[in-house]
């Protein structure tokens, strides 16, 4: 079966370090991606994450290059159709003196009509995601800054 992915960018006014912490620390991950975590950190560790009311995420860590790379492979998703599929999230985060690029591959989500509606969630919620996370390590750093 075909599948589909997105890719998103998001440059960010604070160190690499930061933009790290926050894909891997739960206090962090609260203020920008769902209010509850659990986080392994580790490669081979676990990442689980409460996104909202109805939609937690659990997944592997397959690669964890601190302060460079976090992908996740995720477990099959409740309430989904089955699928031979290997759904991932790649986190690549890149800097300069000036800011922090986190780019997001997401790659394995079936273009199956029983898959669409959550595949459009994703797709249509990373942008929402990304542009809190922004805002809150731009914050965050201009604090420890002063």
């Amino acid at each position: 079966m075909p599948t589909r992915g997105y890719a998103h960018r998001i440059d960010v006014r604070a160190p690499r370090e930061l933009v790290w912490r926050a894909l891997v620390e739960p206090e962090l991950l609260a203020q920008w991606y769902g209010p509850e975590a659990r986080v392994a950190p580790r490669g081979g560790g676990s990442y689980r994450i409460r996104v909202d009311v109805d939609l937690v995420r659990e997944a592997h860590i397959d690669v964890f290059e601190p302060g460079r790379r976090l992908r996740l492979i995720y477990m099959p998703q409740s309430g989904m159709p089955p699928t031979d599929s290997v759904i991932v999230d790649d986190f690549m985060i890149d800097s300069d003196a000036t800011s922090t690029s986190l780019r997001l591959l997401g790659s394995g989500y079936p273009e199956d009509e029983g898959w669409e509606g959550f595949y459009r969630r994703l797709r249509h919620g990373w942008p929402r995601a990304l542009a809190r996370l922004k805002v809150a390590l731009e914050k965050l750093a201009g604090e420890t800054a002063s």
